[in-house]
């Protein structure tokens, strides 16, 4: 039997986040190494094992696999949460491309200047209540069934119920004119897999704080 996925990347949220839910949500237990200094960086780079010389790392079914959307896409074709054919598939690309812009986002908004944060904060709330979320609302609303694309649970659902929750904990009330979306989240919320993945002492990362925004600058520092 093969070993539990193994993932390298800092302890904390930014492009690993994605990762750990797509695994969790599919019931798989997995490994994490966590980099806290430059020299461990540099050591992974050195024996060849960051193809582009990027984090995230997941080691999986033999591979040292890199770059945050062929891993993803890995993971939801080795679990079934891919679409049922191509077109299924092209509508799941196309909903998590959506996703990641607005995740894009607000992977960076730790790192804003101080005198940036209100005006990035308020971009996150203009795009997140005026460009994405009221196109998964209308999907939902349309095509009537819980999950976005078929009848069946997908990588895009998983997506859009990590977004939902990170815009959530900086604009608390972004839901509150999308009613399809309300009943999304509590659905989400109690799949066996993702209720547990939301309780305490799970891999679940907390919004980055302060410590986690100075080890990425020292740990990526050129």
């Amino acid at each position: 039997m093969a070993g539990k996925p193994r993932l390298t990347y800092l302890n904390g949220r930014g492009r690993m986040e994605p990762i750990r839910w797509l695994l969790a949500a599919a019931g798989v237990e997995f490994e994490e190494v966590y980099l806290e200094t430059k020299e461990q960086y540099d050591k992974l780079i050195k024996d060849g094992f960051l193809l582009f010389q990027q984090v995230p790392l997941v080691e999986i079914d033999g591979m040292k696999m890199v770059q945050t959307r062929a891993i993803l896409s890995y993971i939801a074709g080795k679990y079934n949460l891919y679409g049922k054919d191509l077109k299924e598939r092209a509508l799941i690309d196309m909903y998590v491309e959506g996703i990641a812009d607005l995740m894009q986002m607000i992977l960076m908004f730790p790192f804003s200047p101080p005198d940036a944060k209100e005006k990035n904060l308020e971009s996150i709330k203009e795009r997140a209540t005026n460009r994405y979320f009221p196109v998964f609302e209308r999907v939902l609303k349309q095509h009537g069934q819980d999950f976005l694309v078929g009848n069946k649970f997908s990588w895009a659902d998983v997506q859009l119920m990590e977004a939902i929750l990170a815009v959530e904990e900086k604009v608390p009330a972004v839901l509150s004119g999308f009613p399809q979306l309300q009943v999304f989240k509590t659905k989400m919320s109690n799949m066996p897999t993702i209720k547990k993945f939301l309780q305490p002492g799970s891999p679940r990362k907390p919004p980055p704080d302060a410590h986690y925004v100075d080890t990425v600058l020292k740990v990526f520092k050129k």
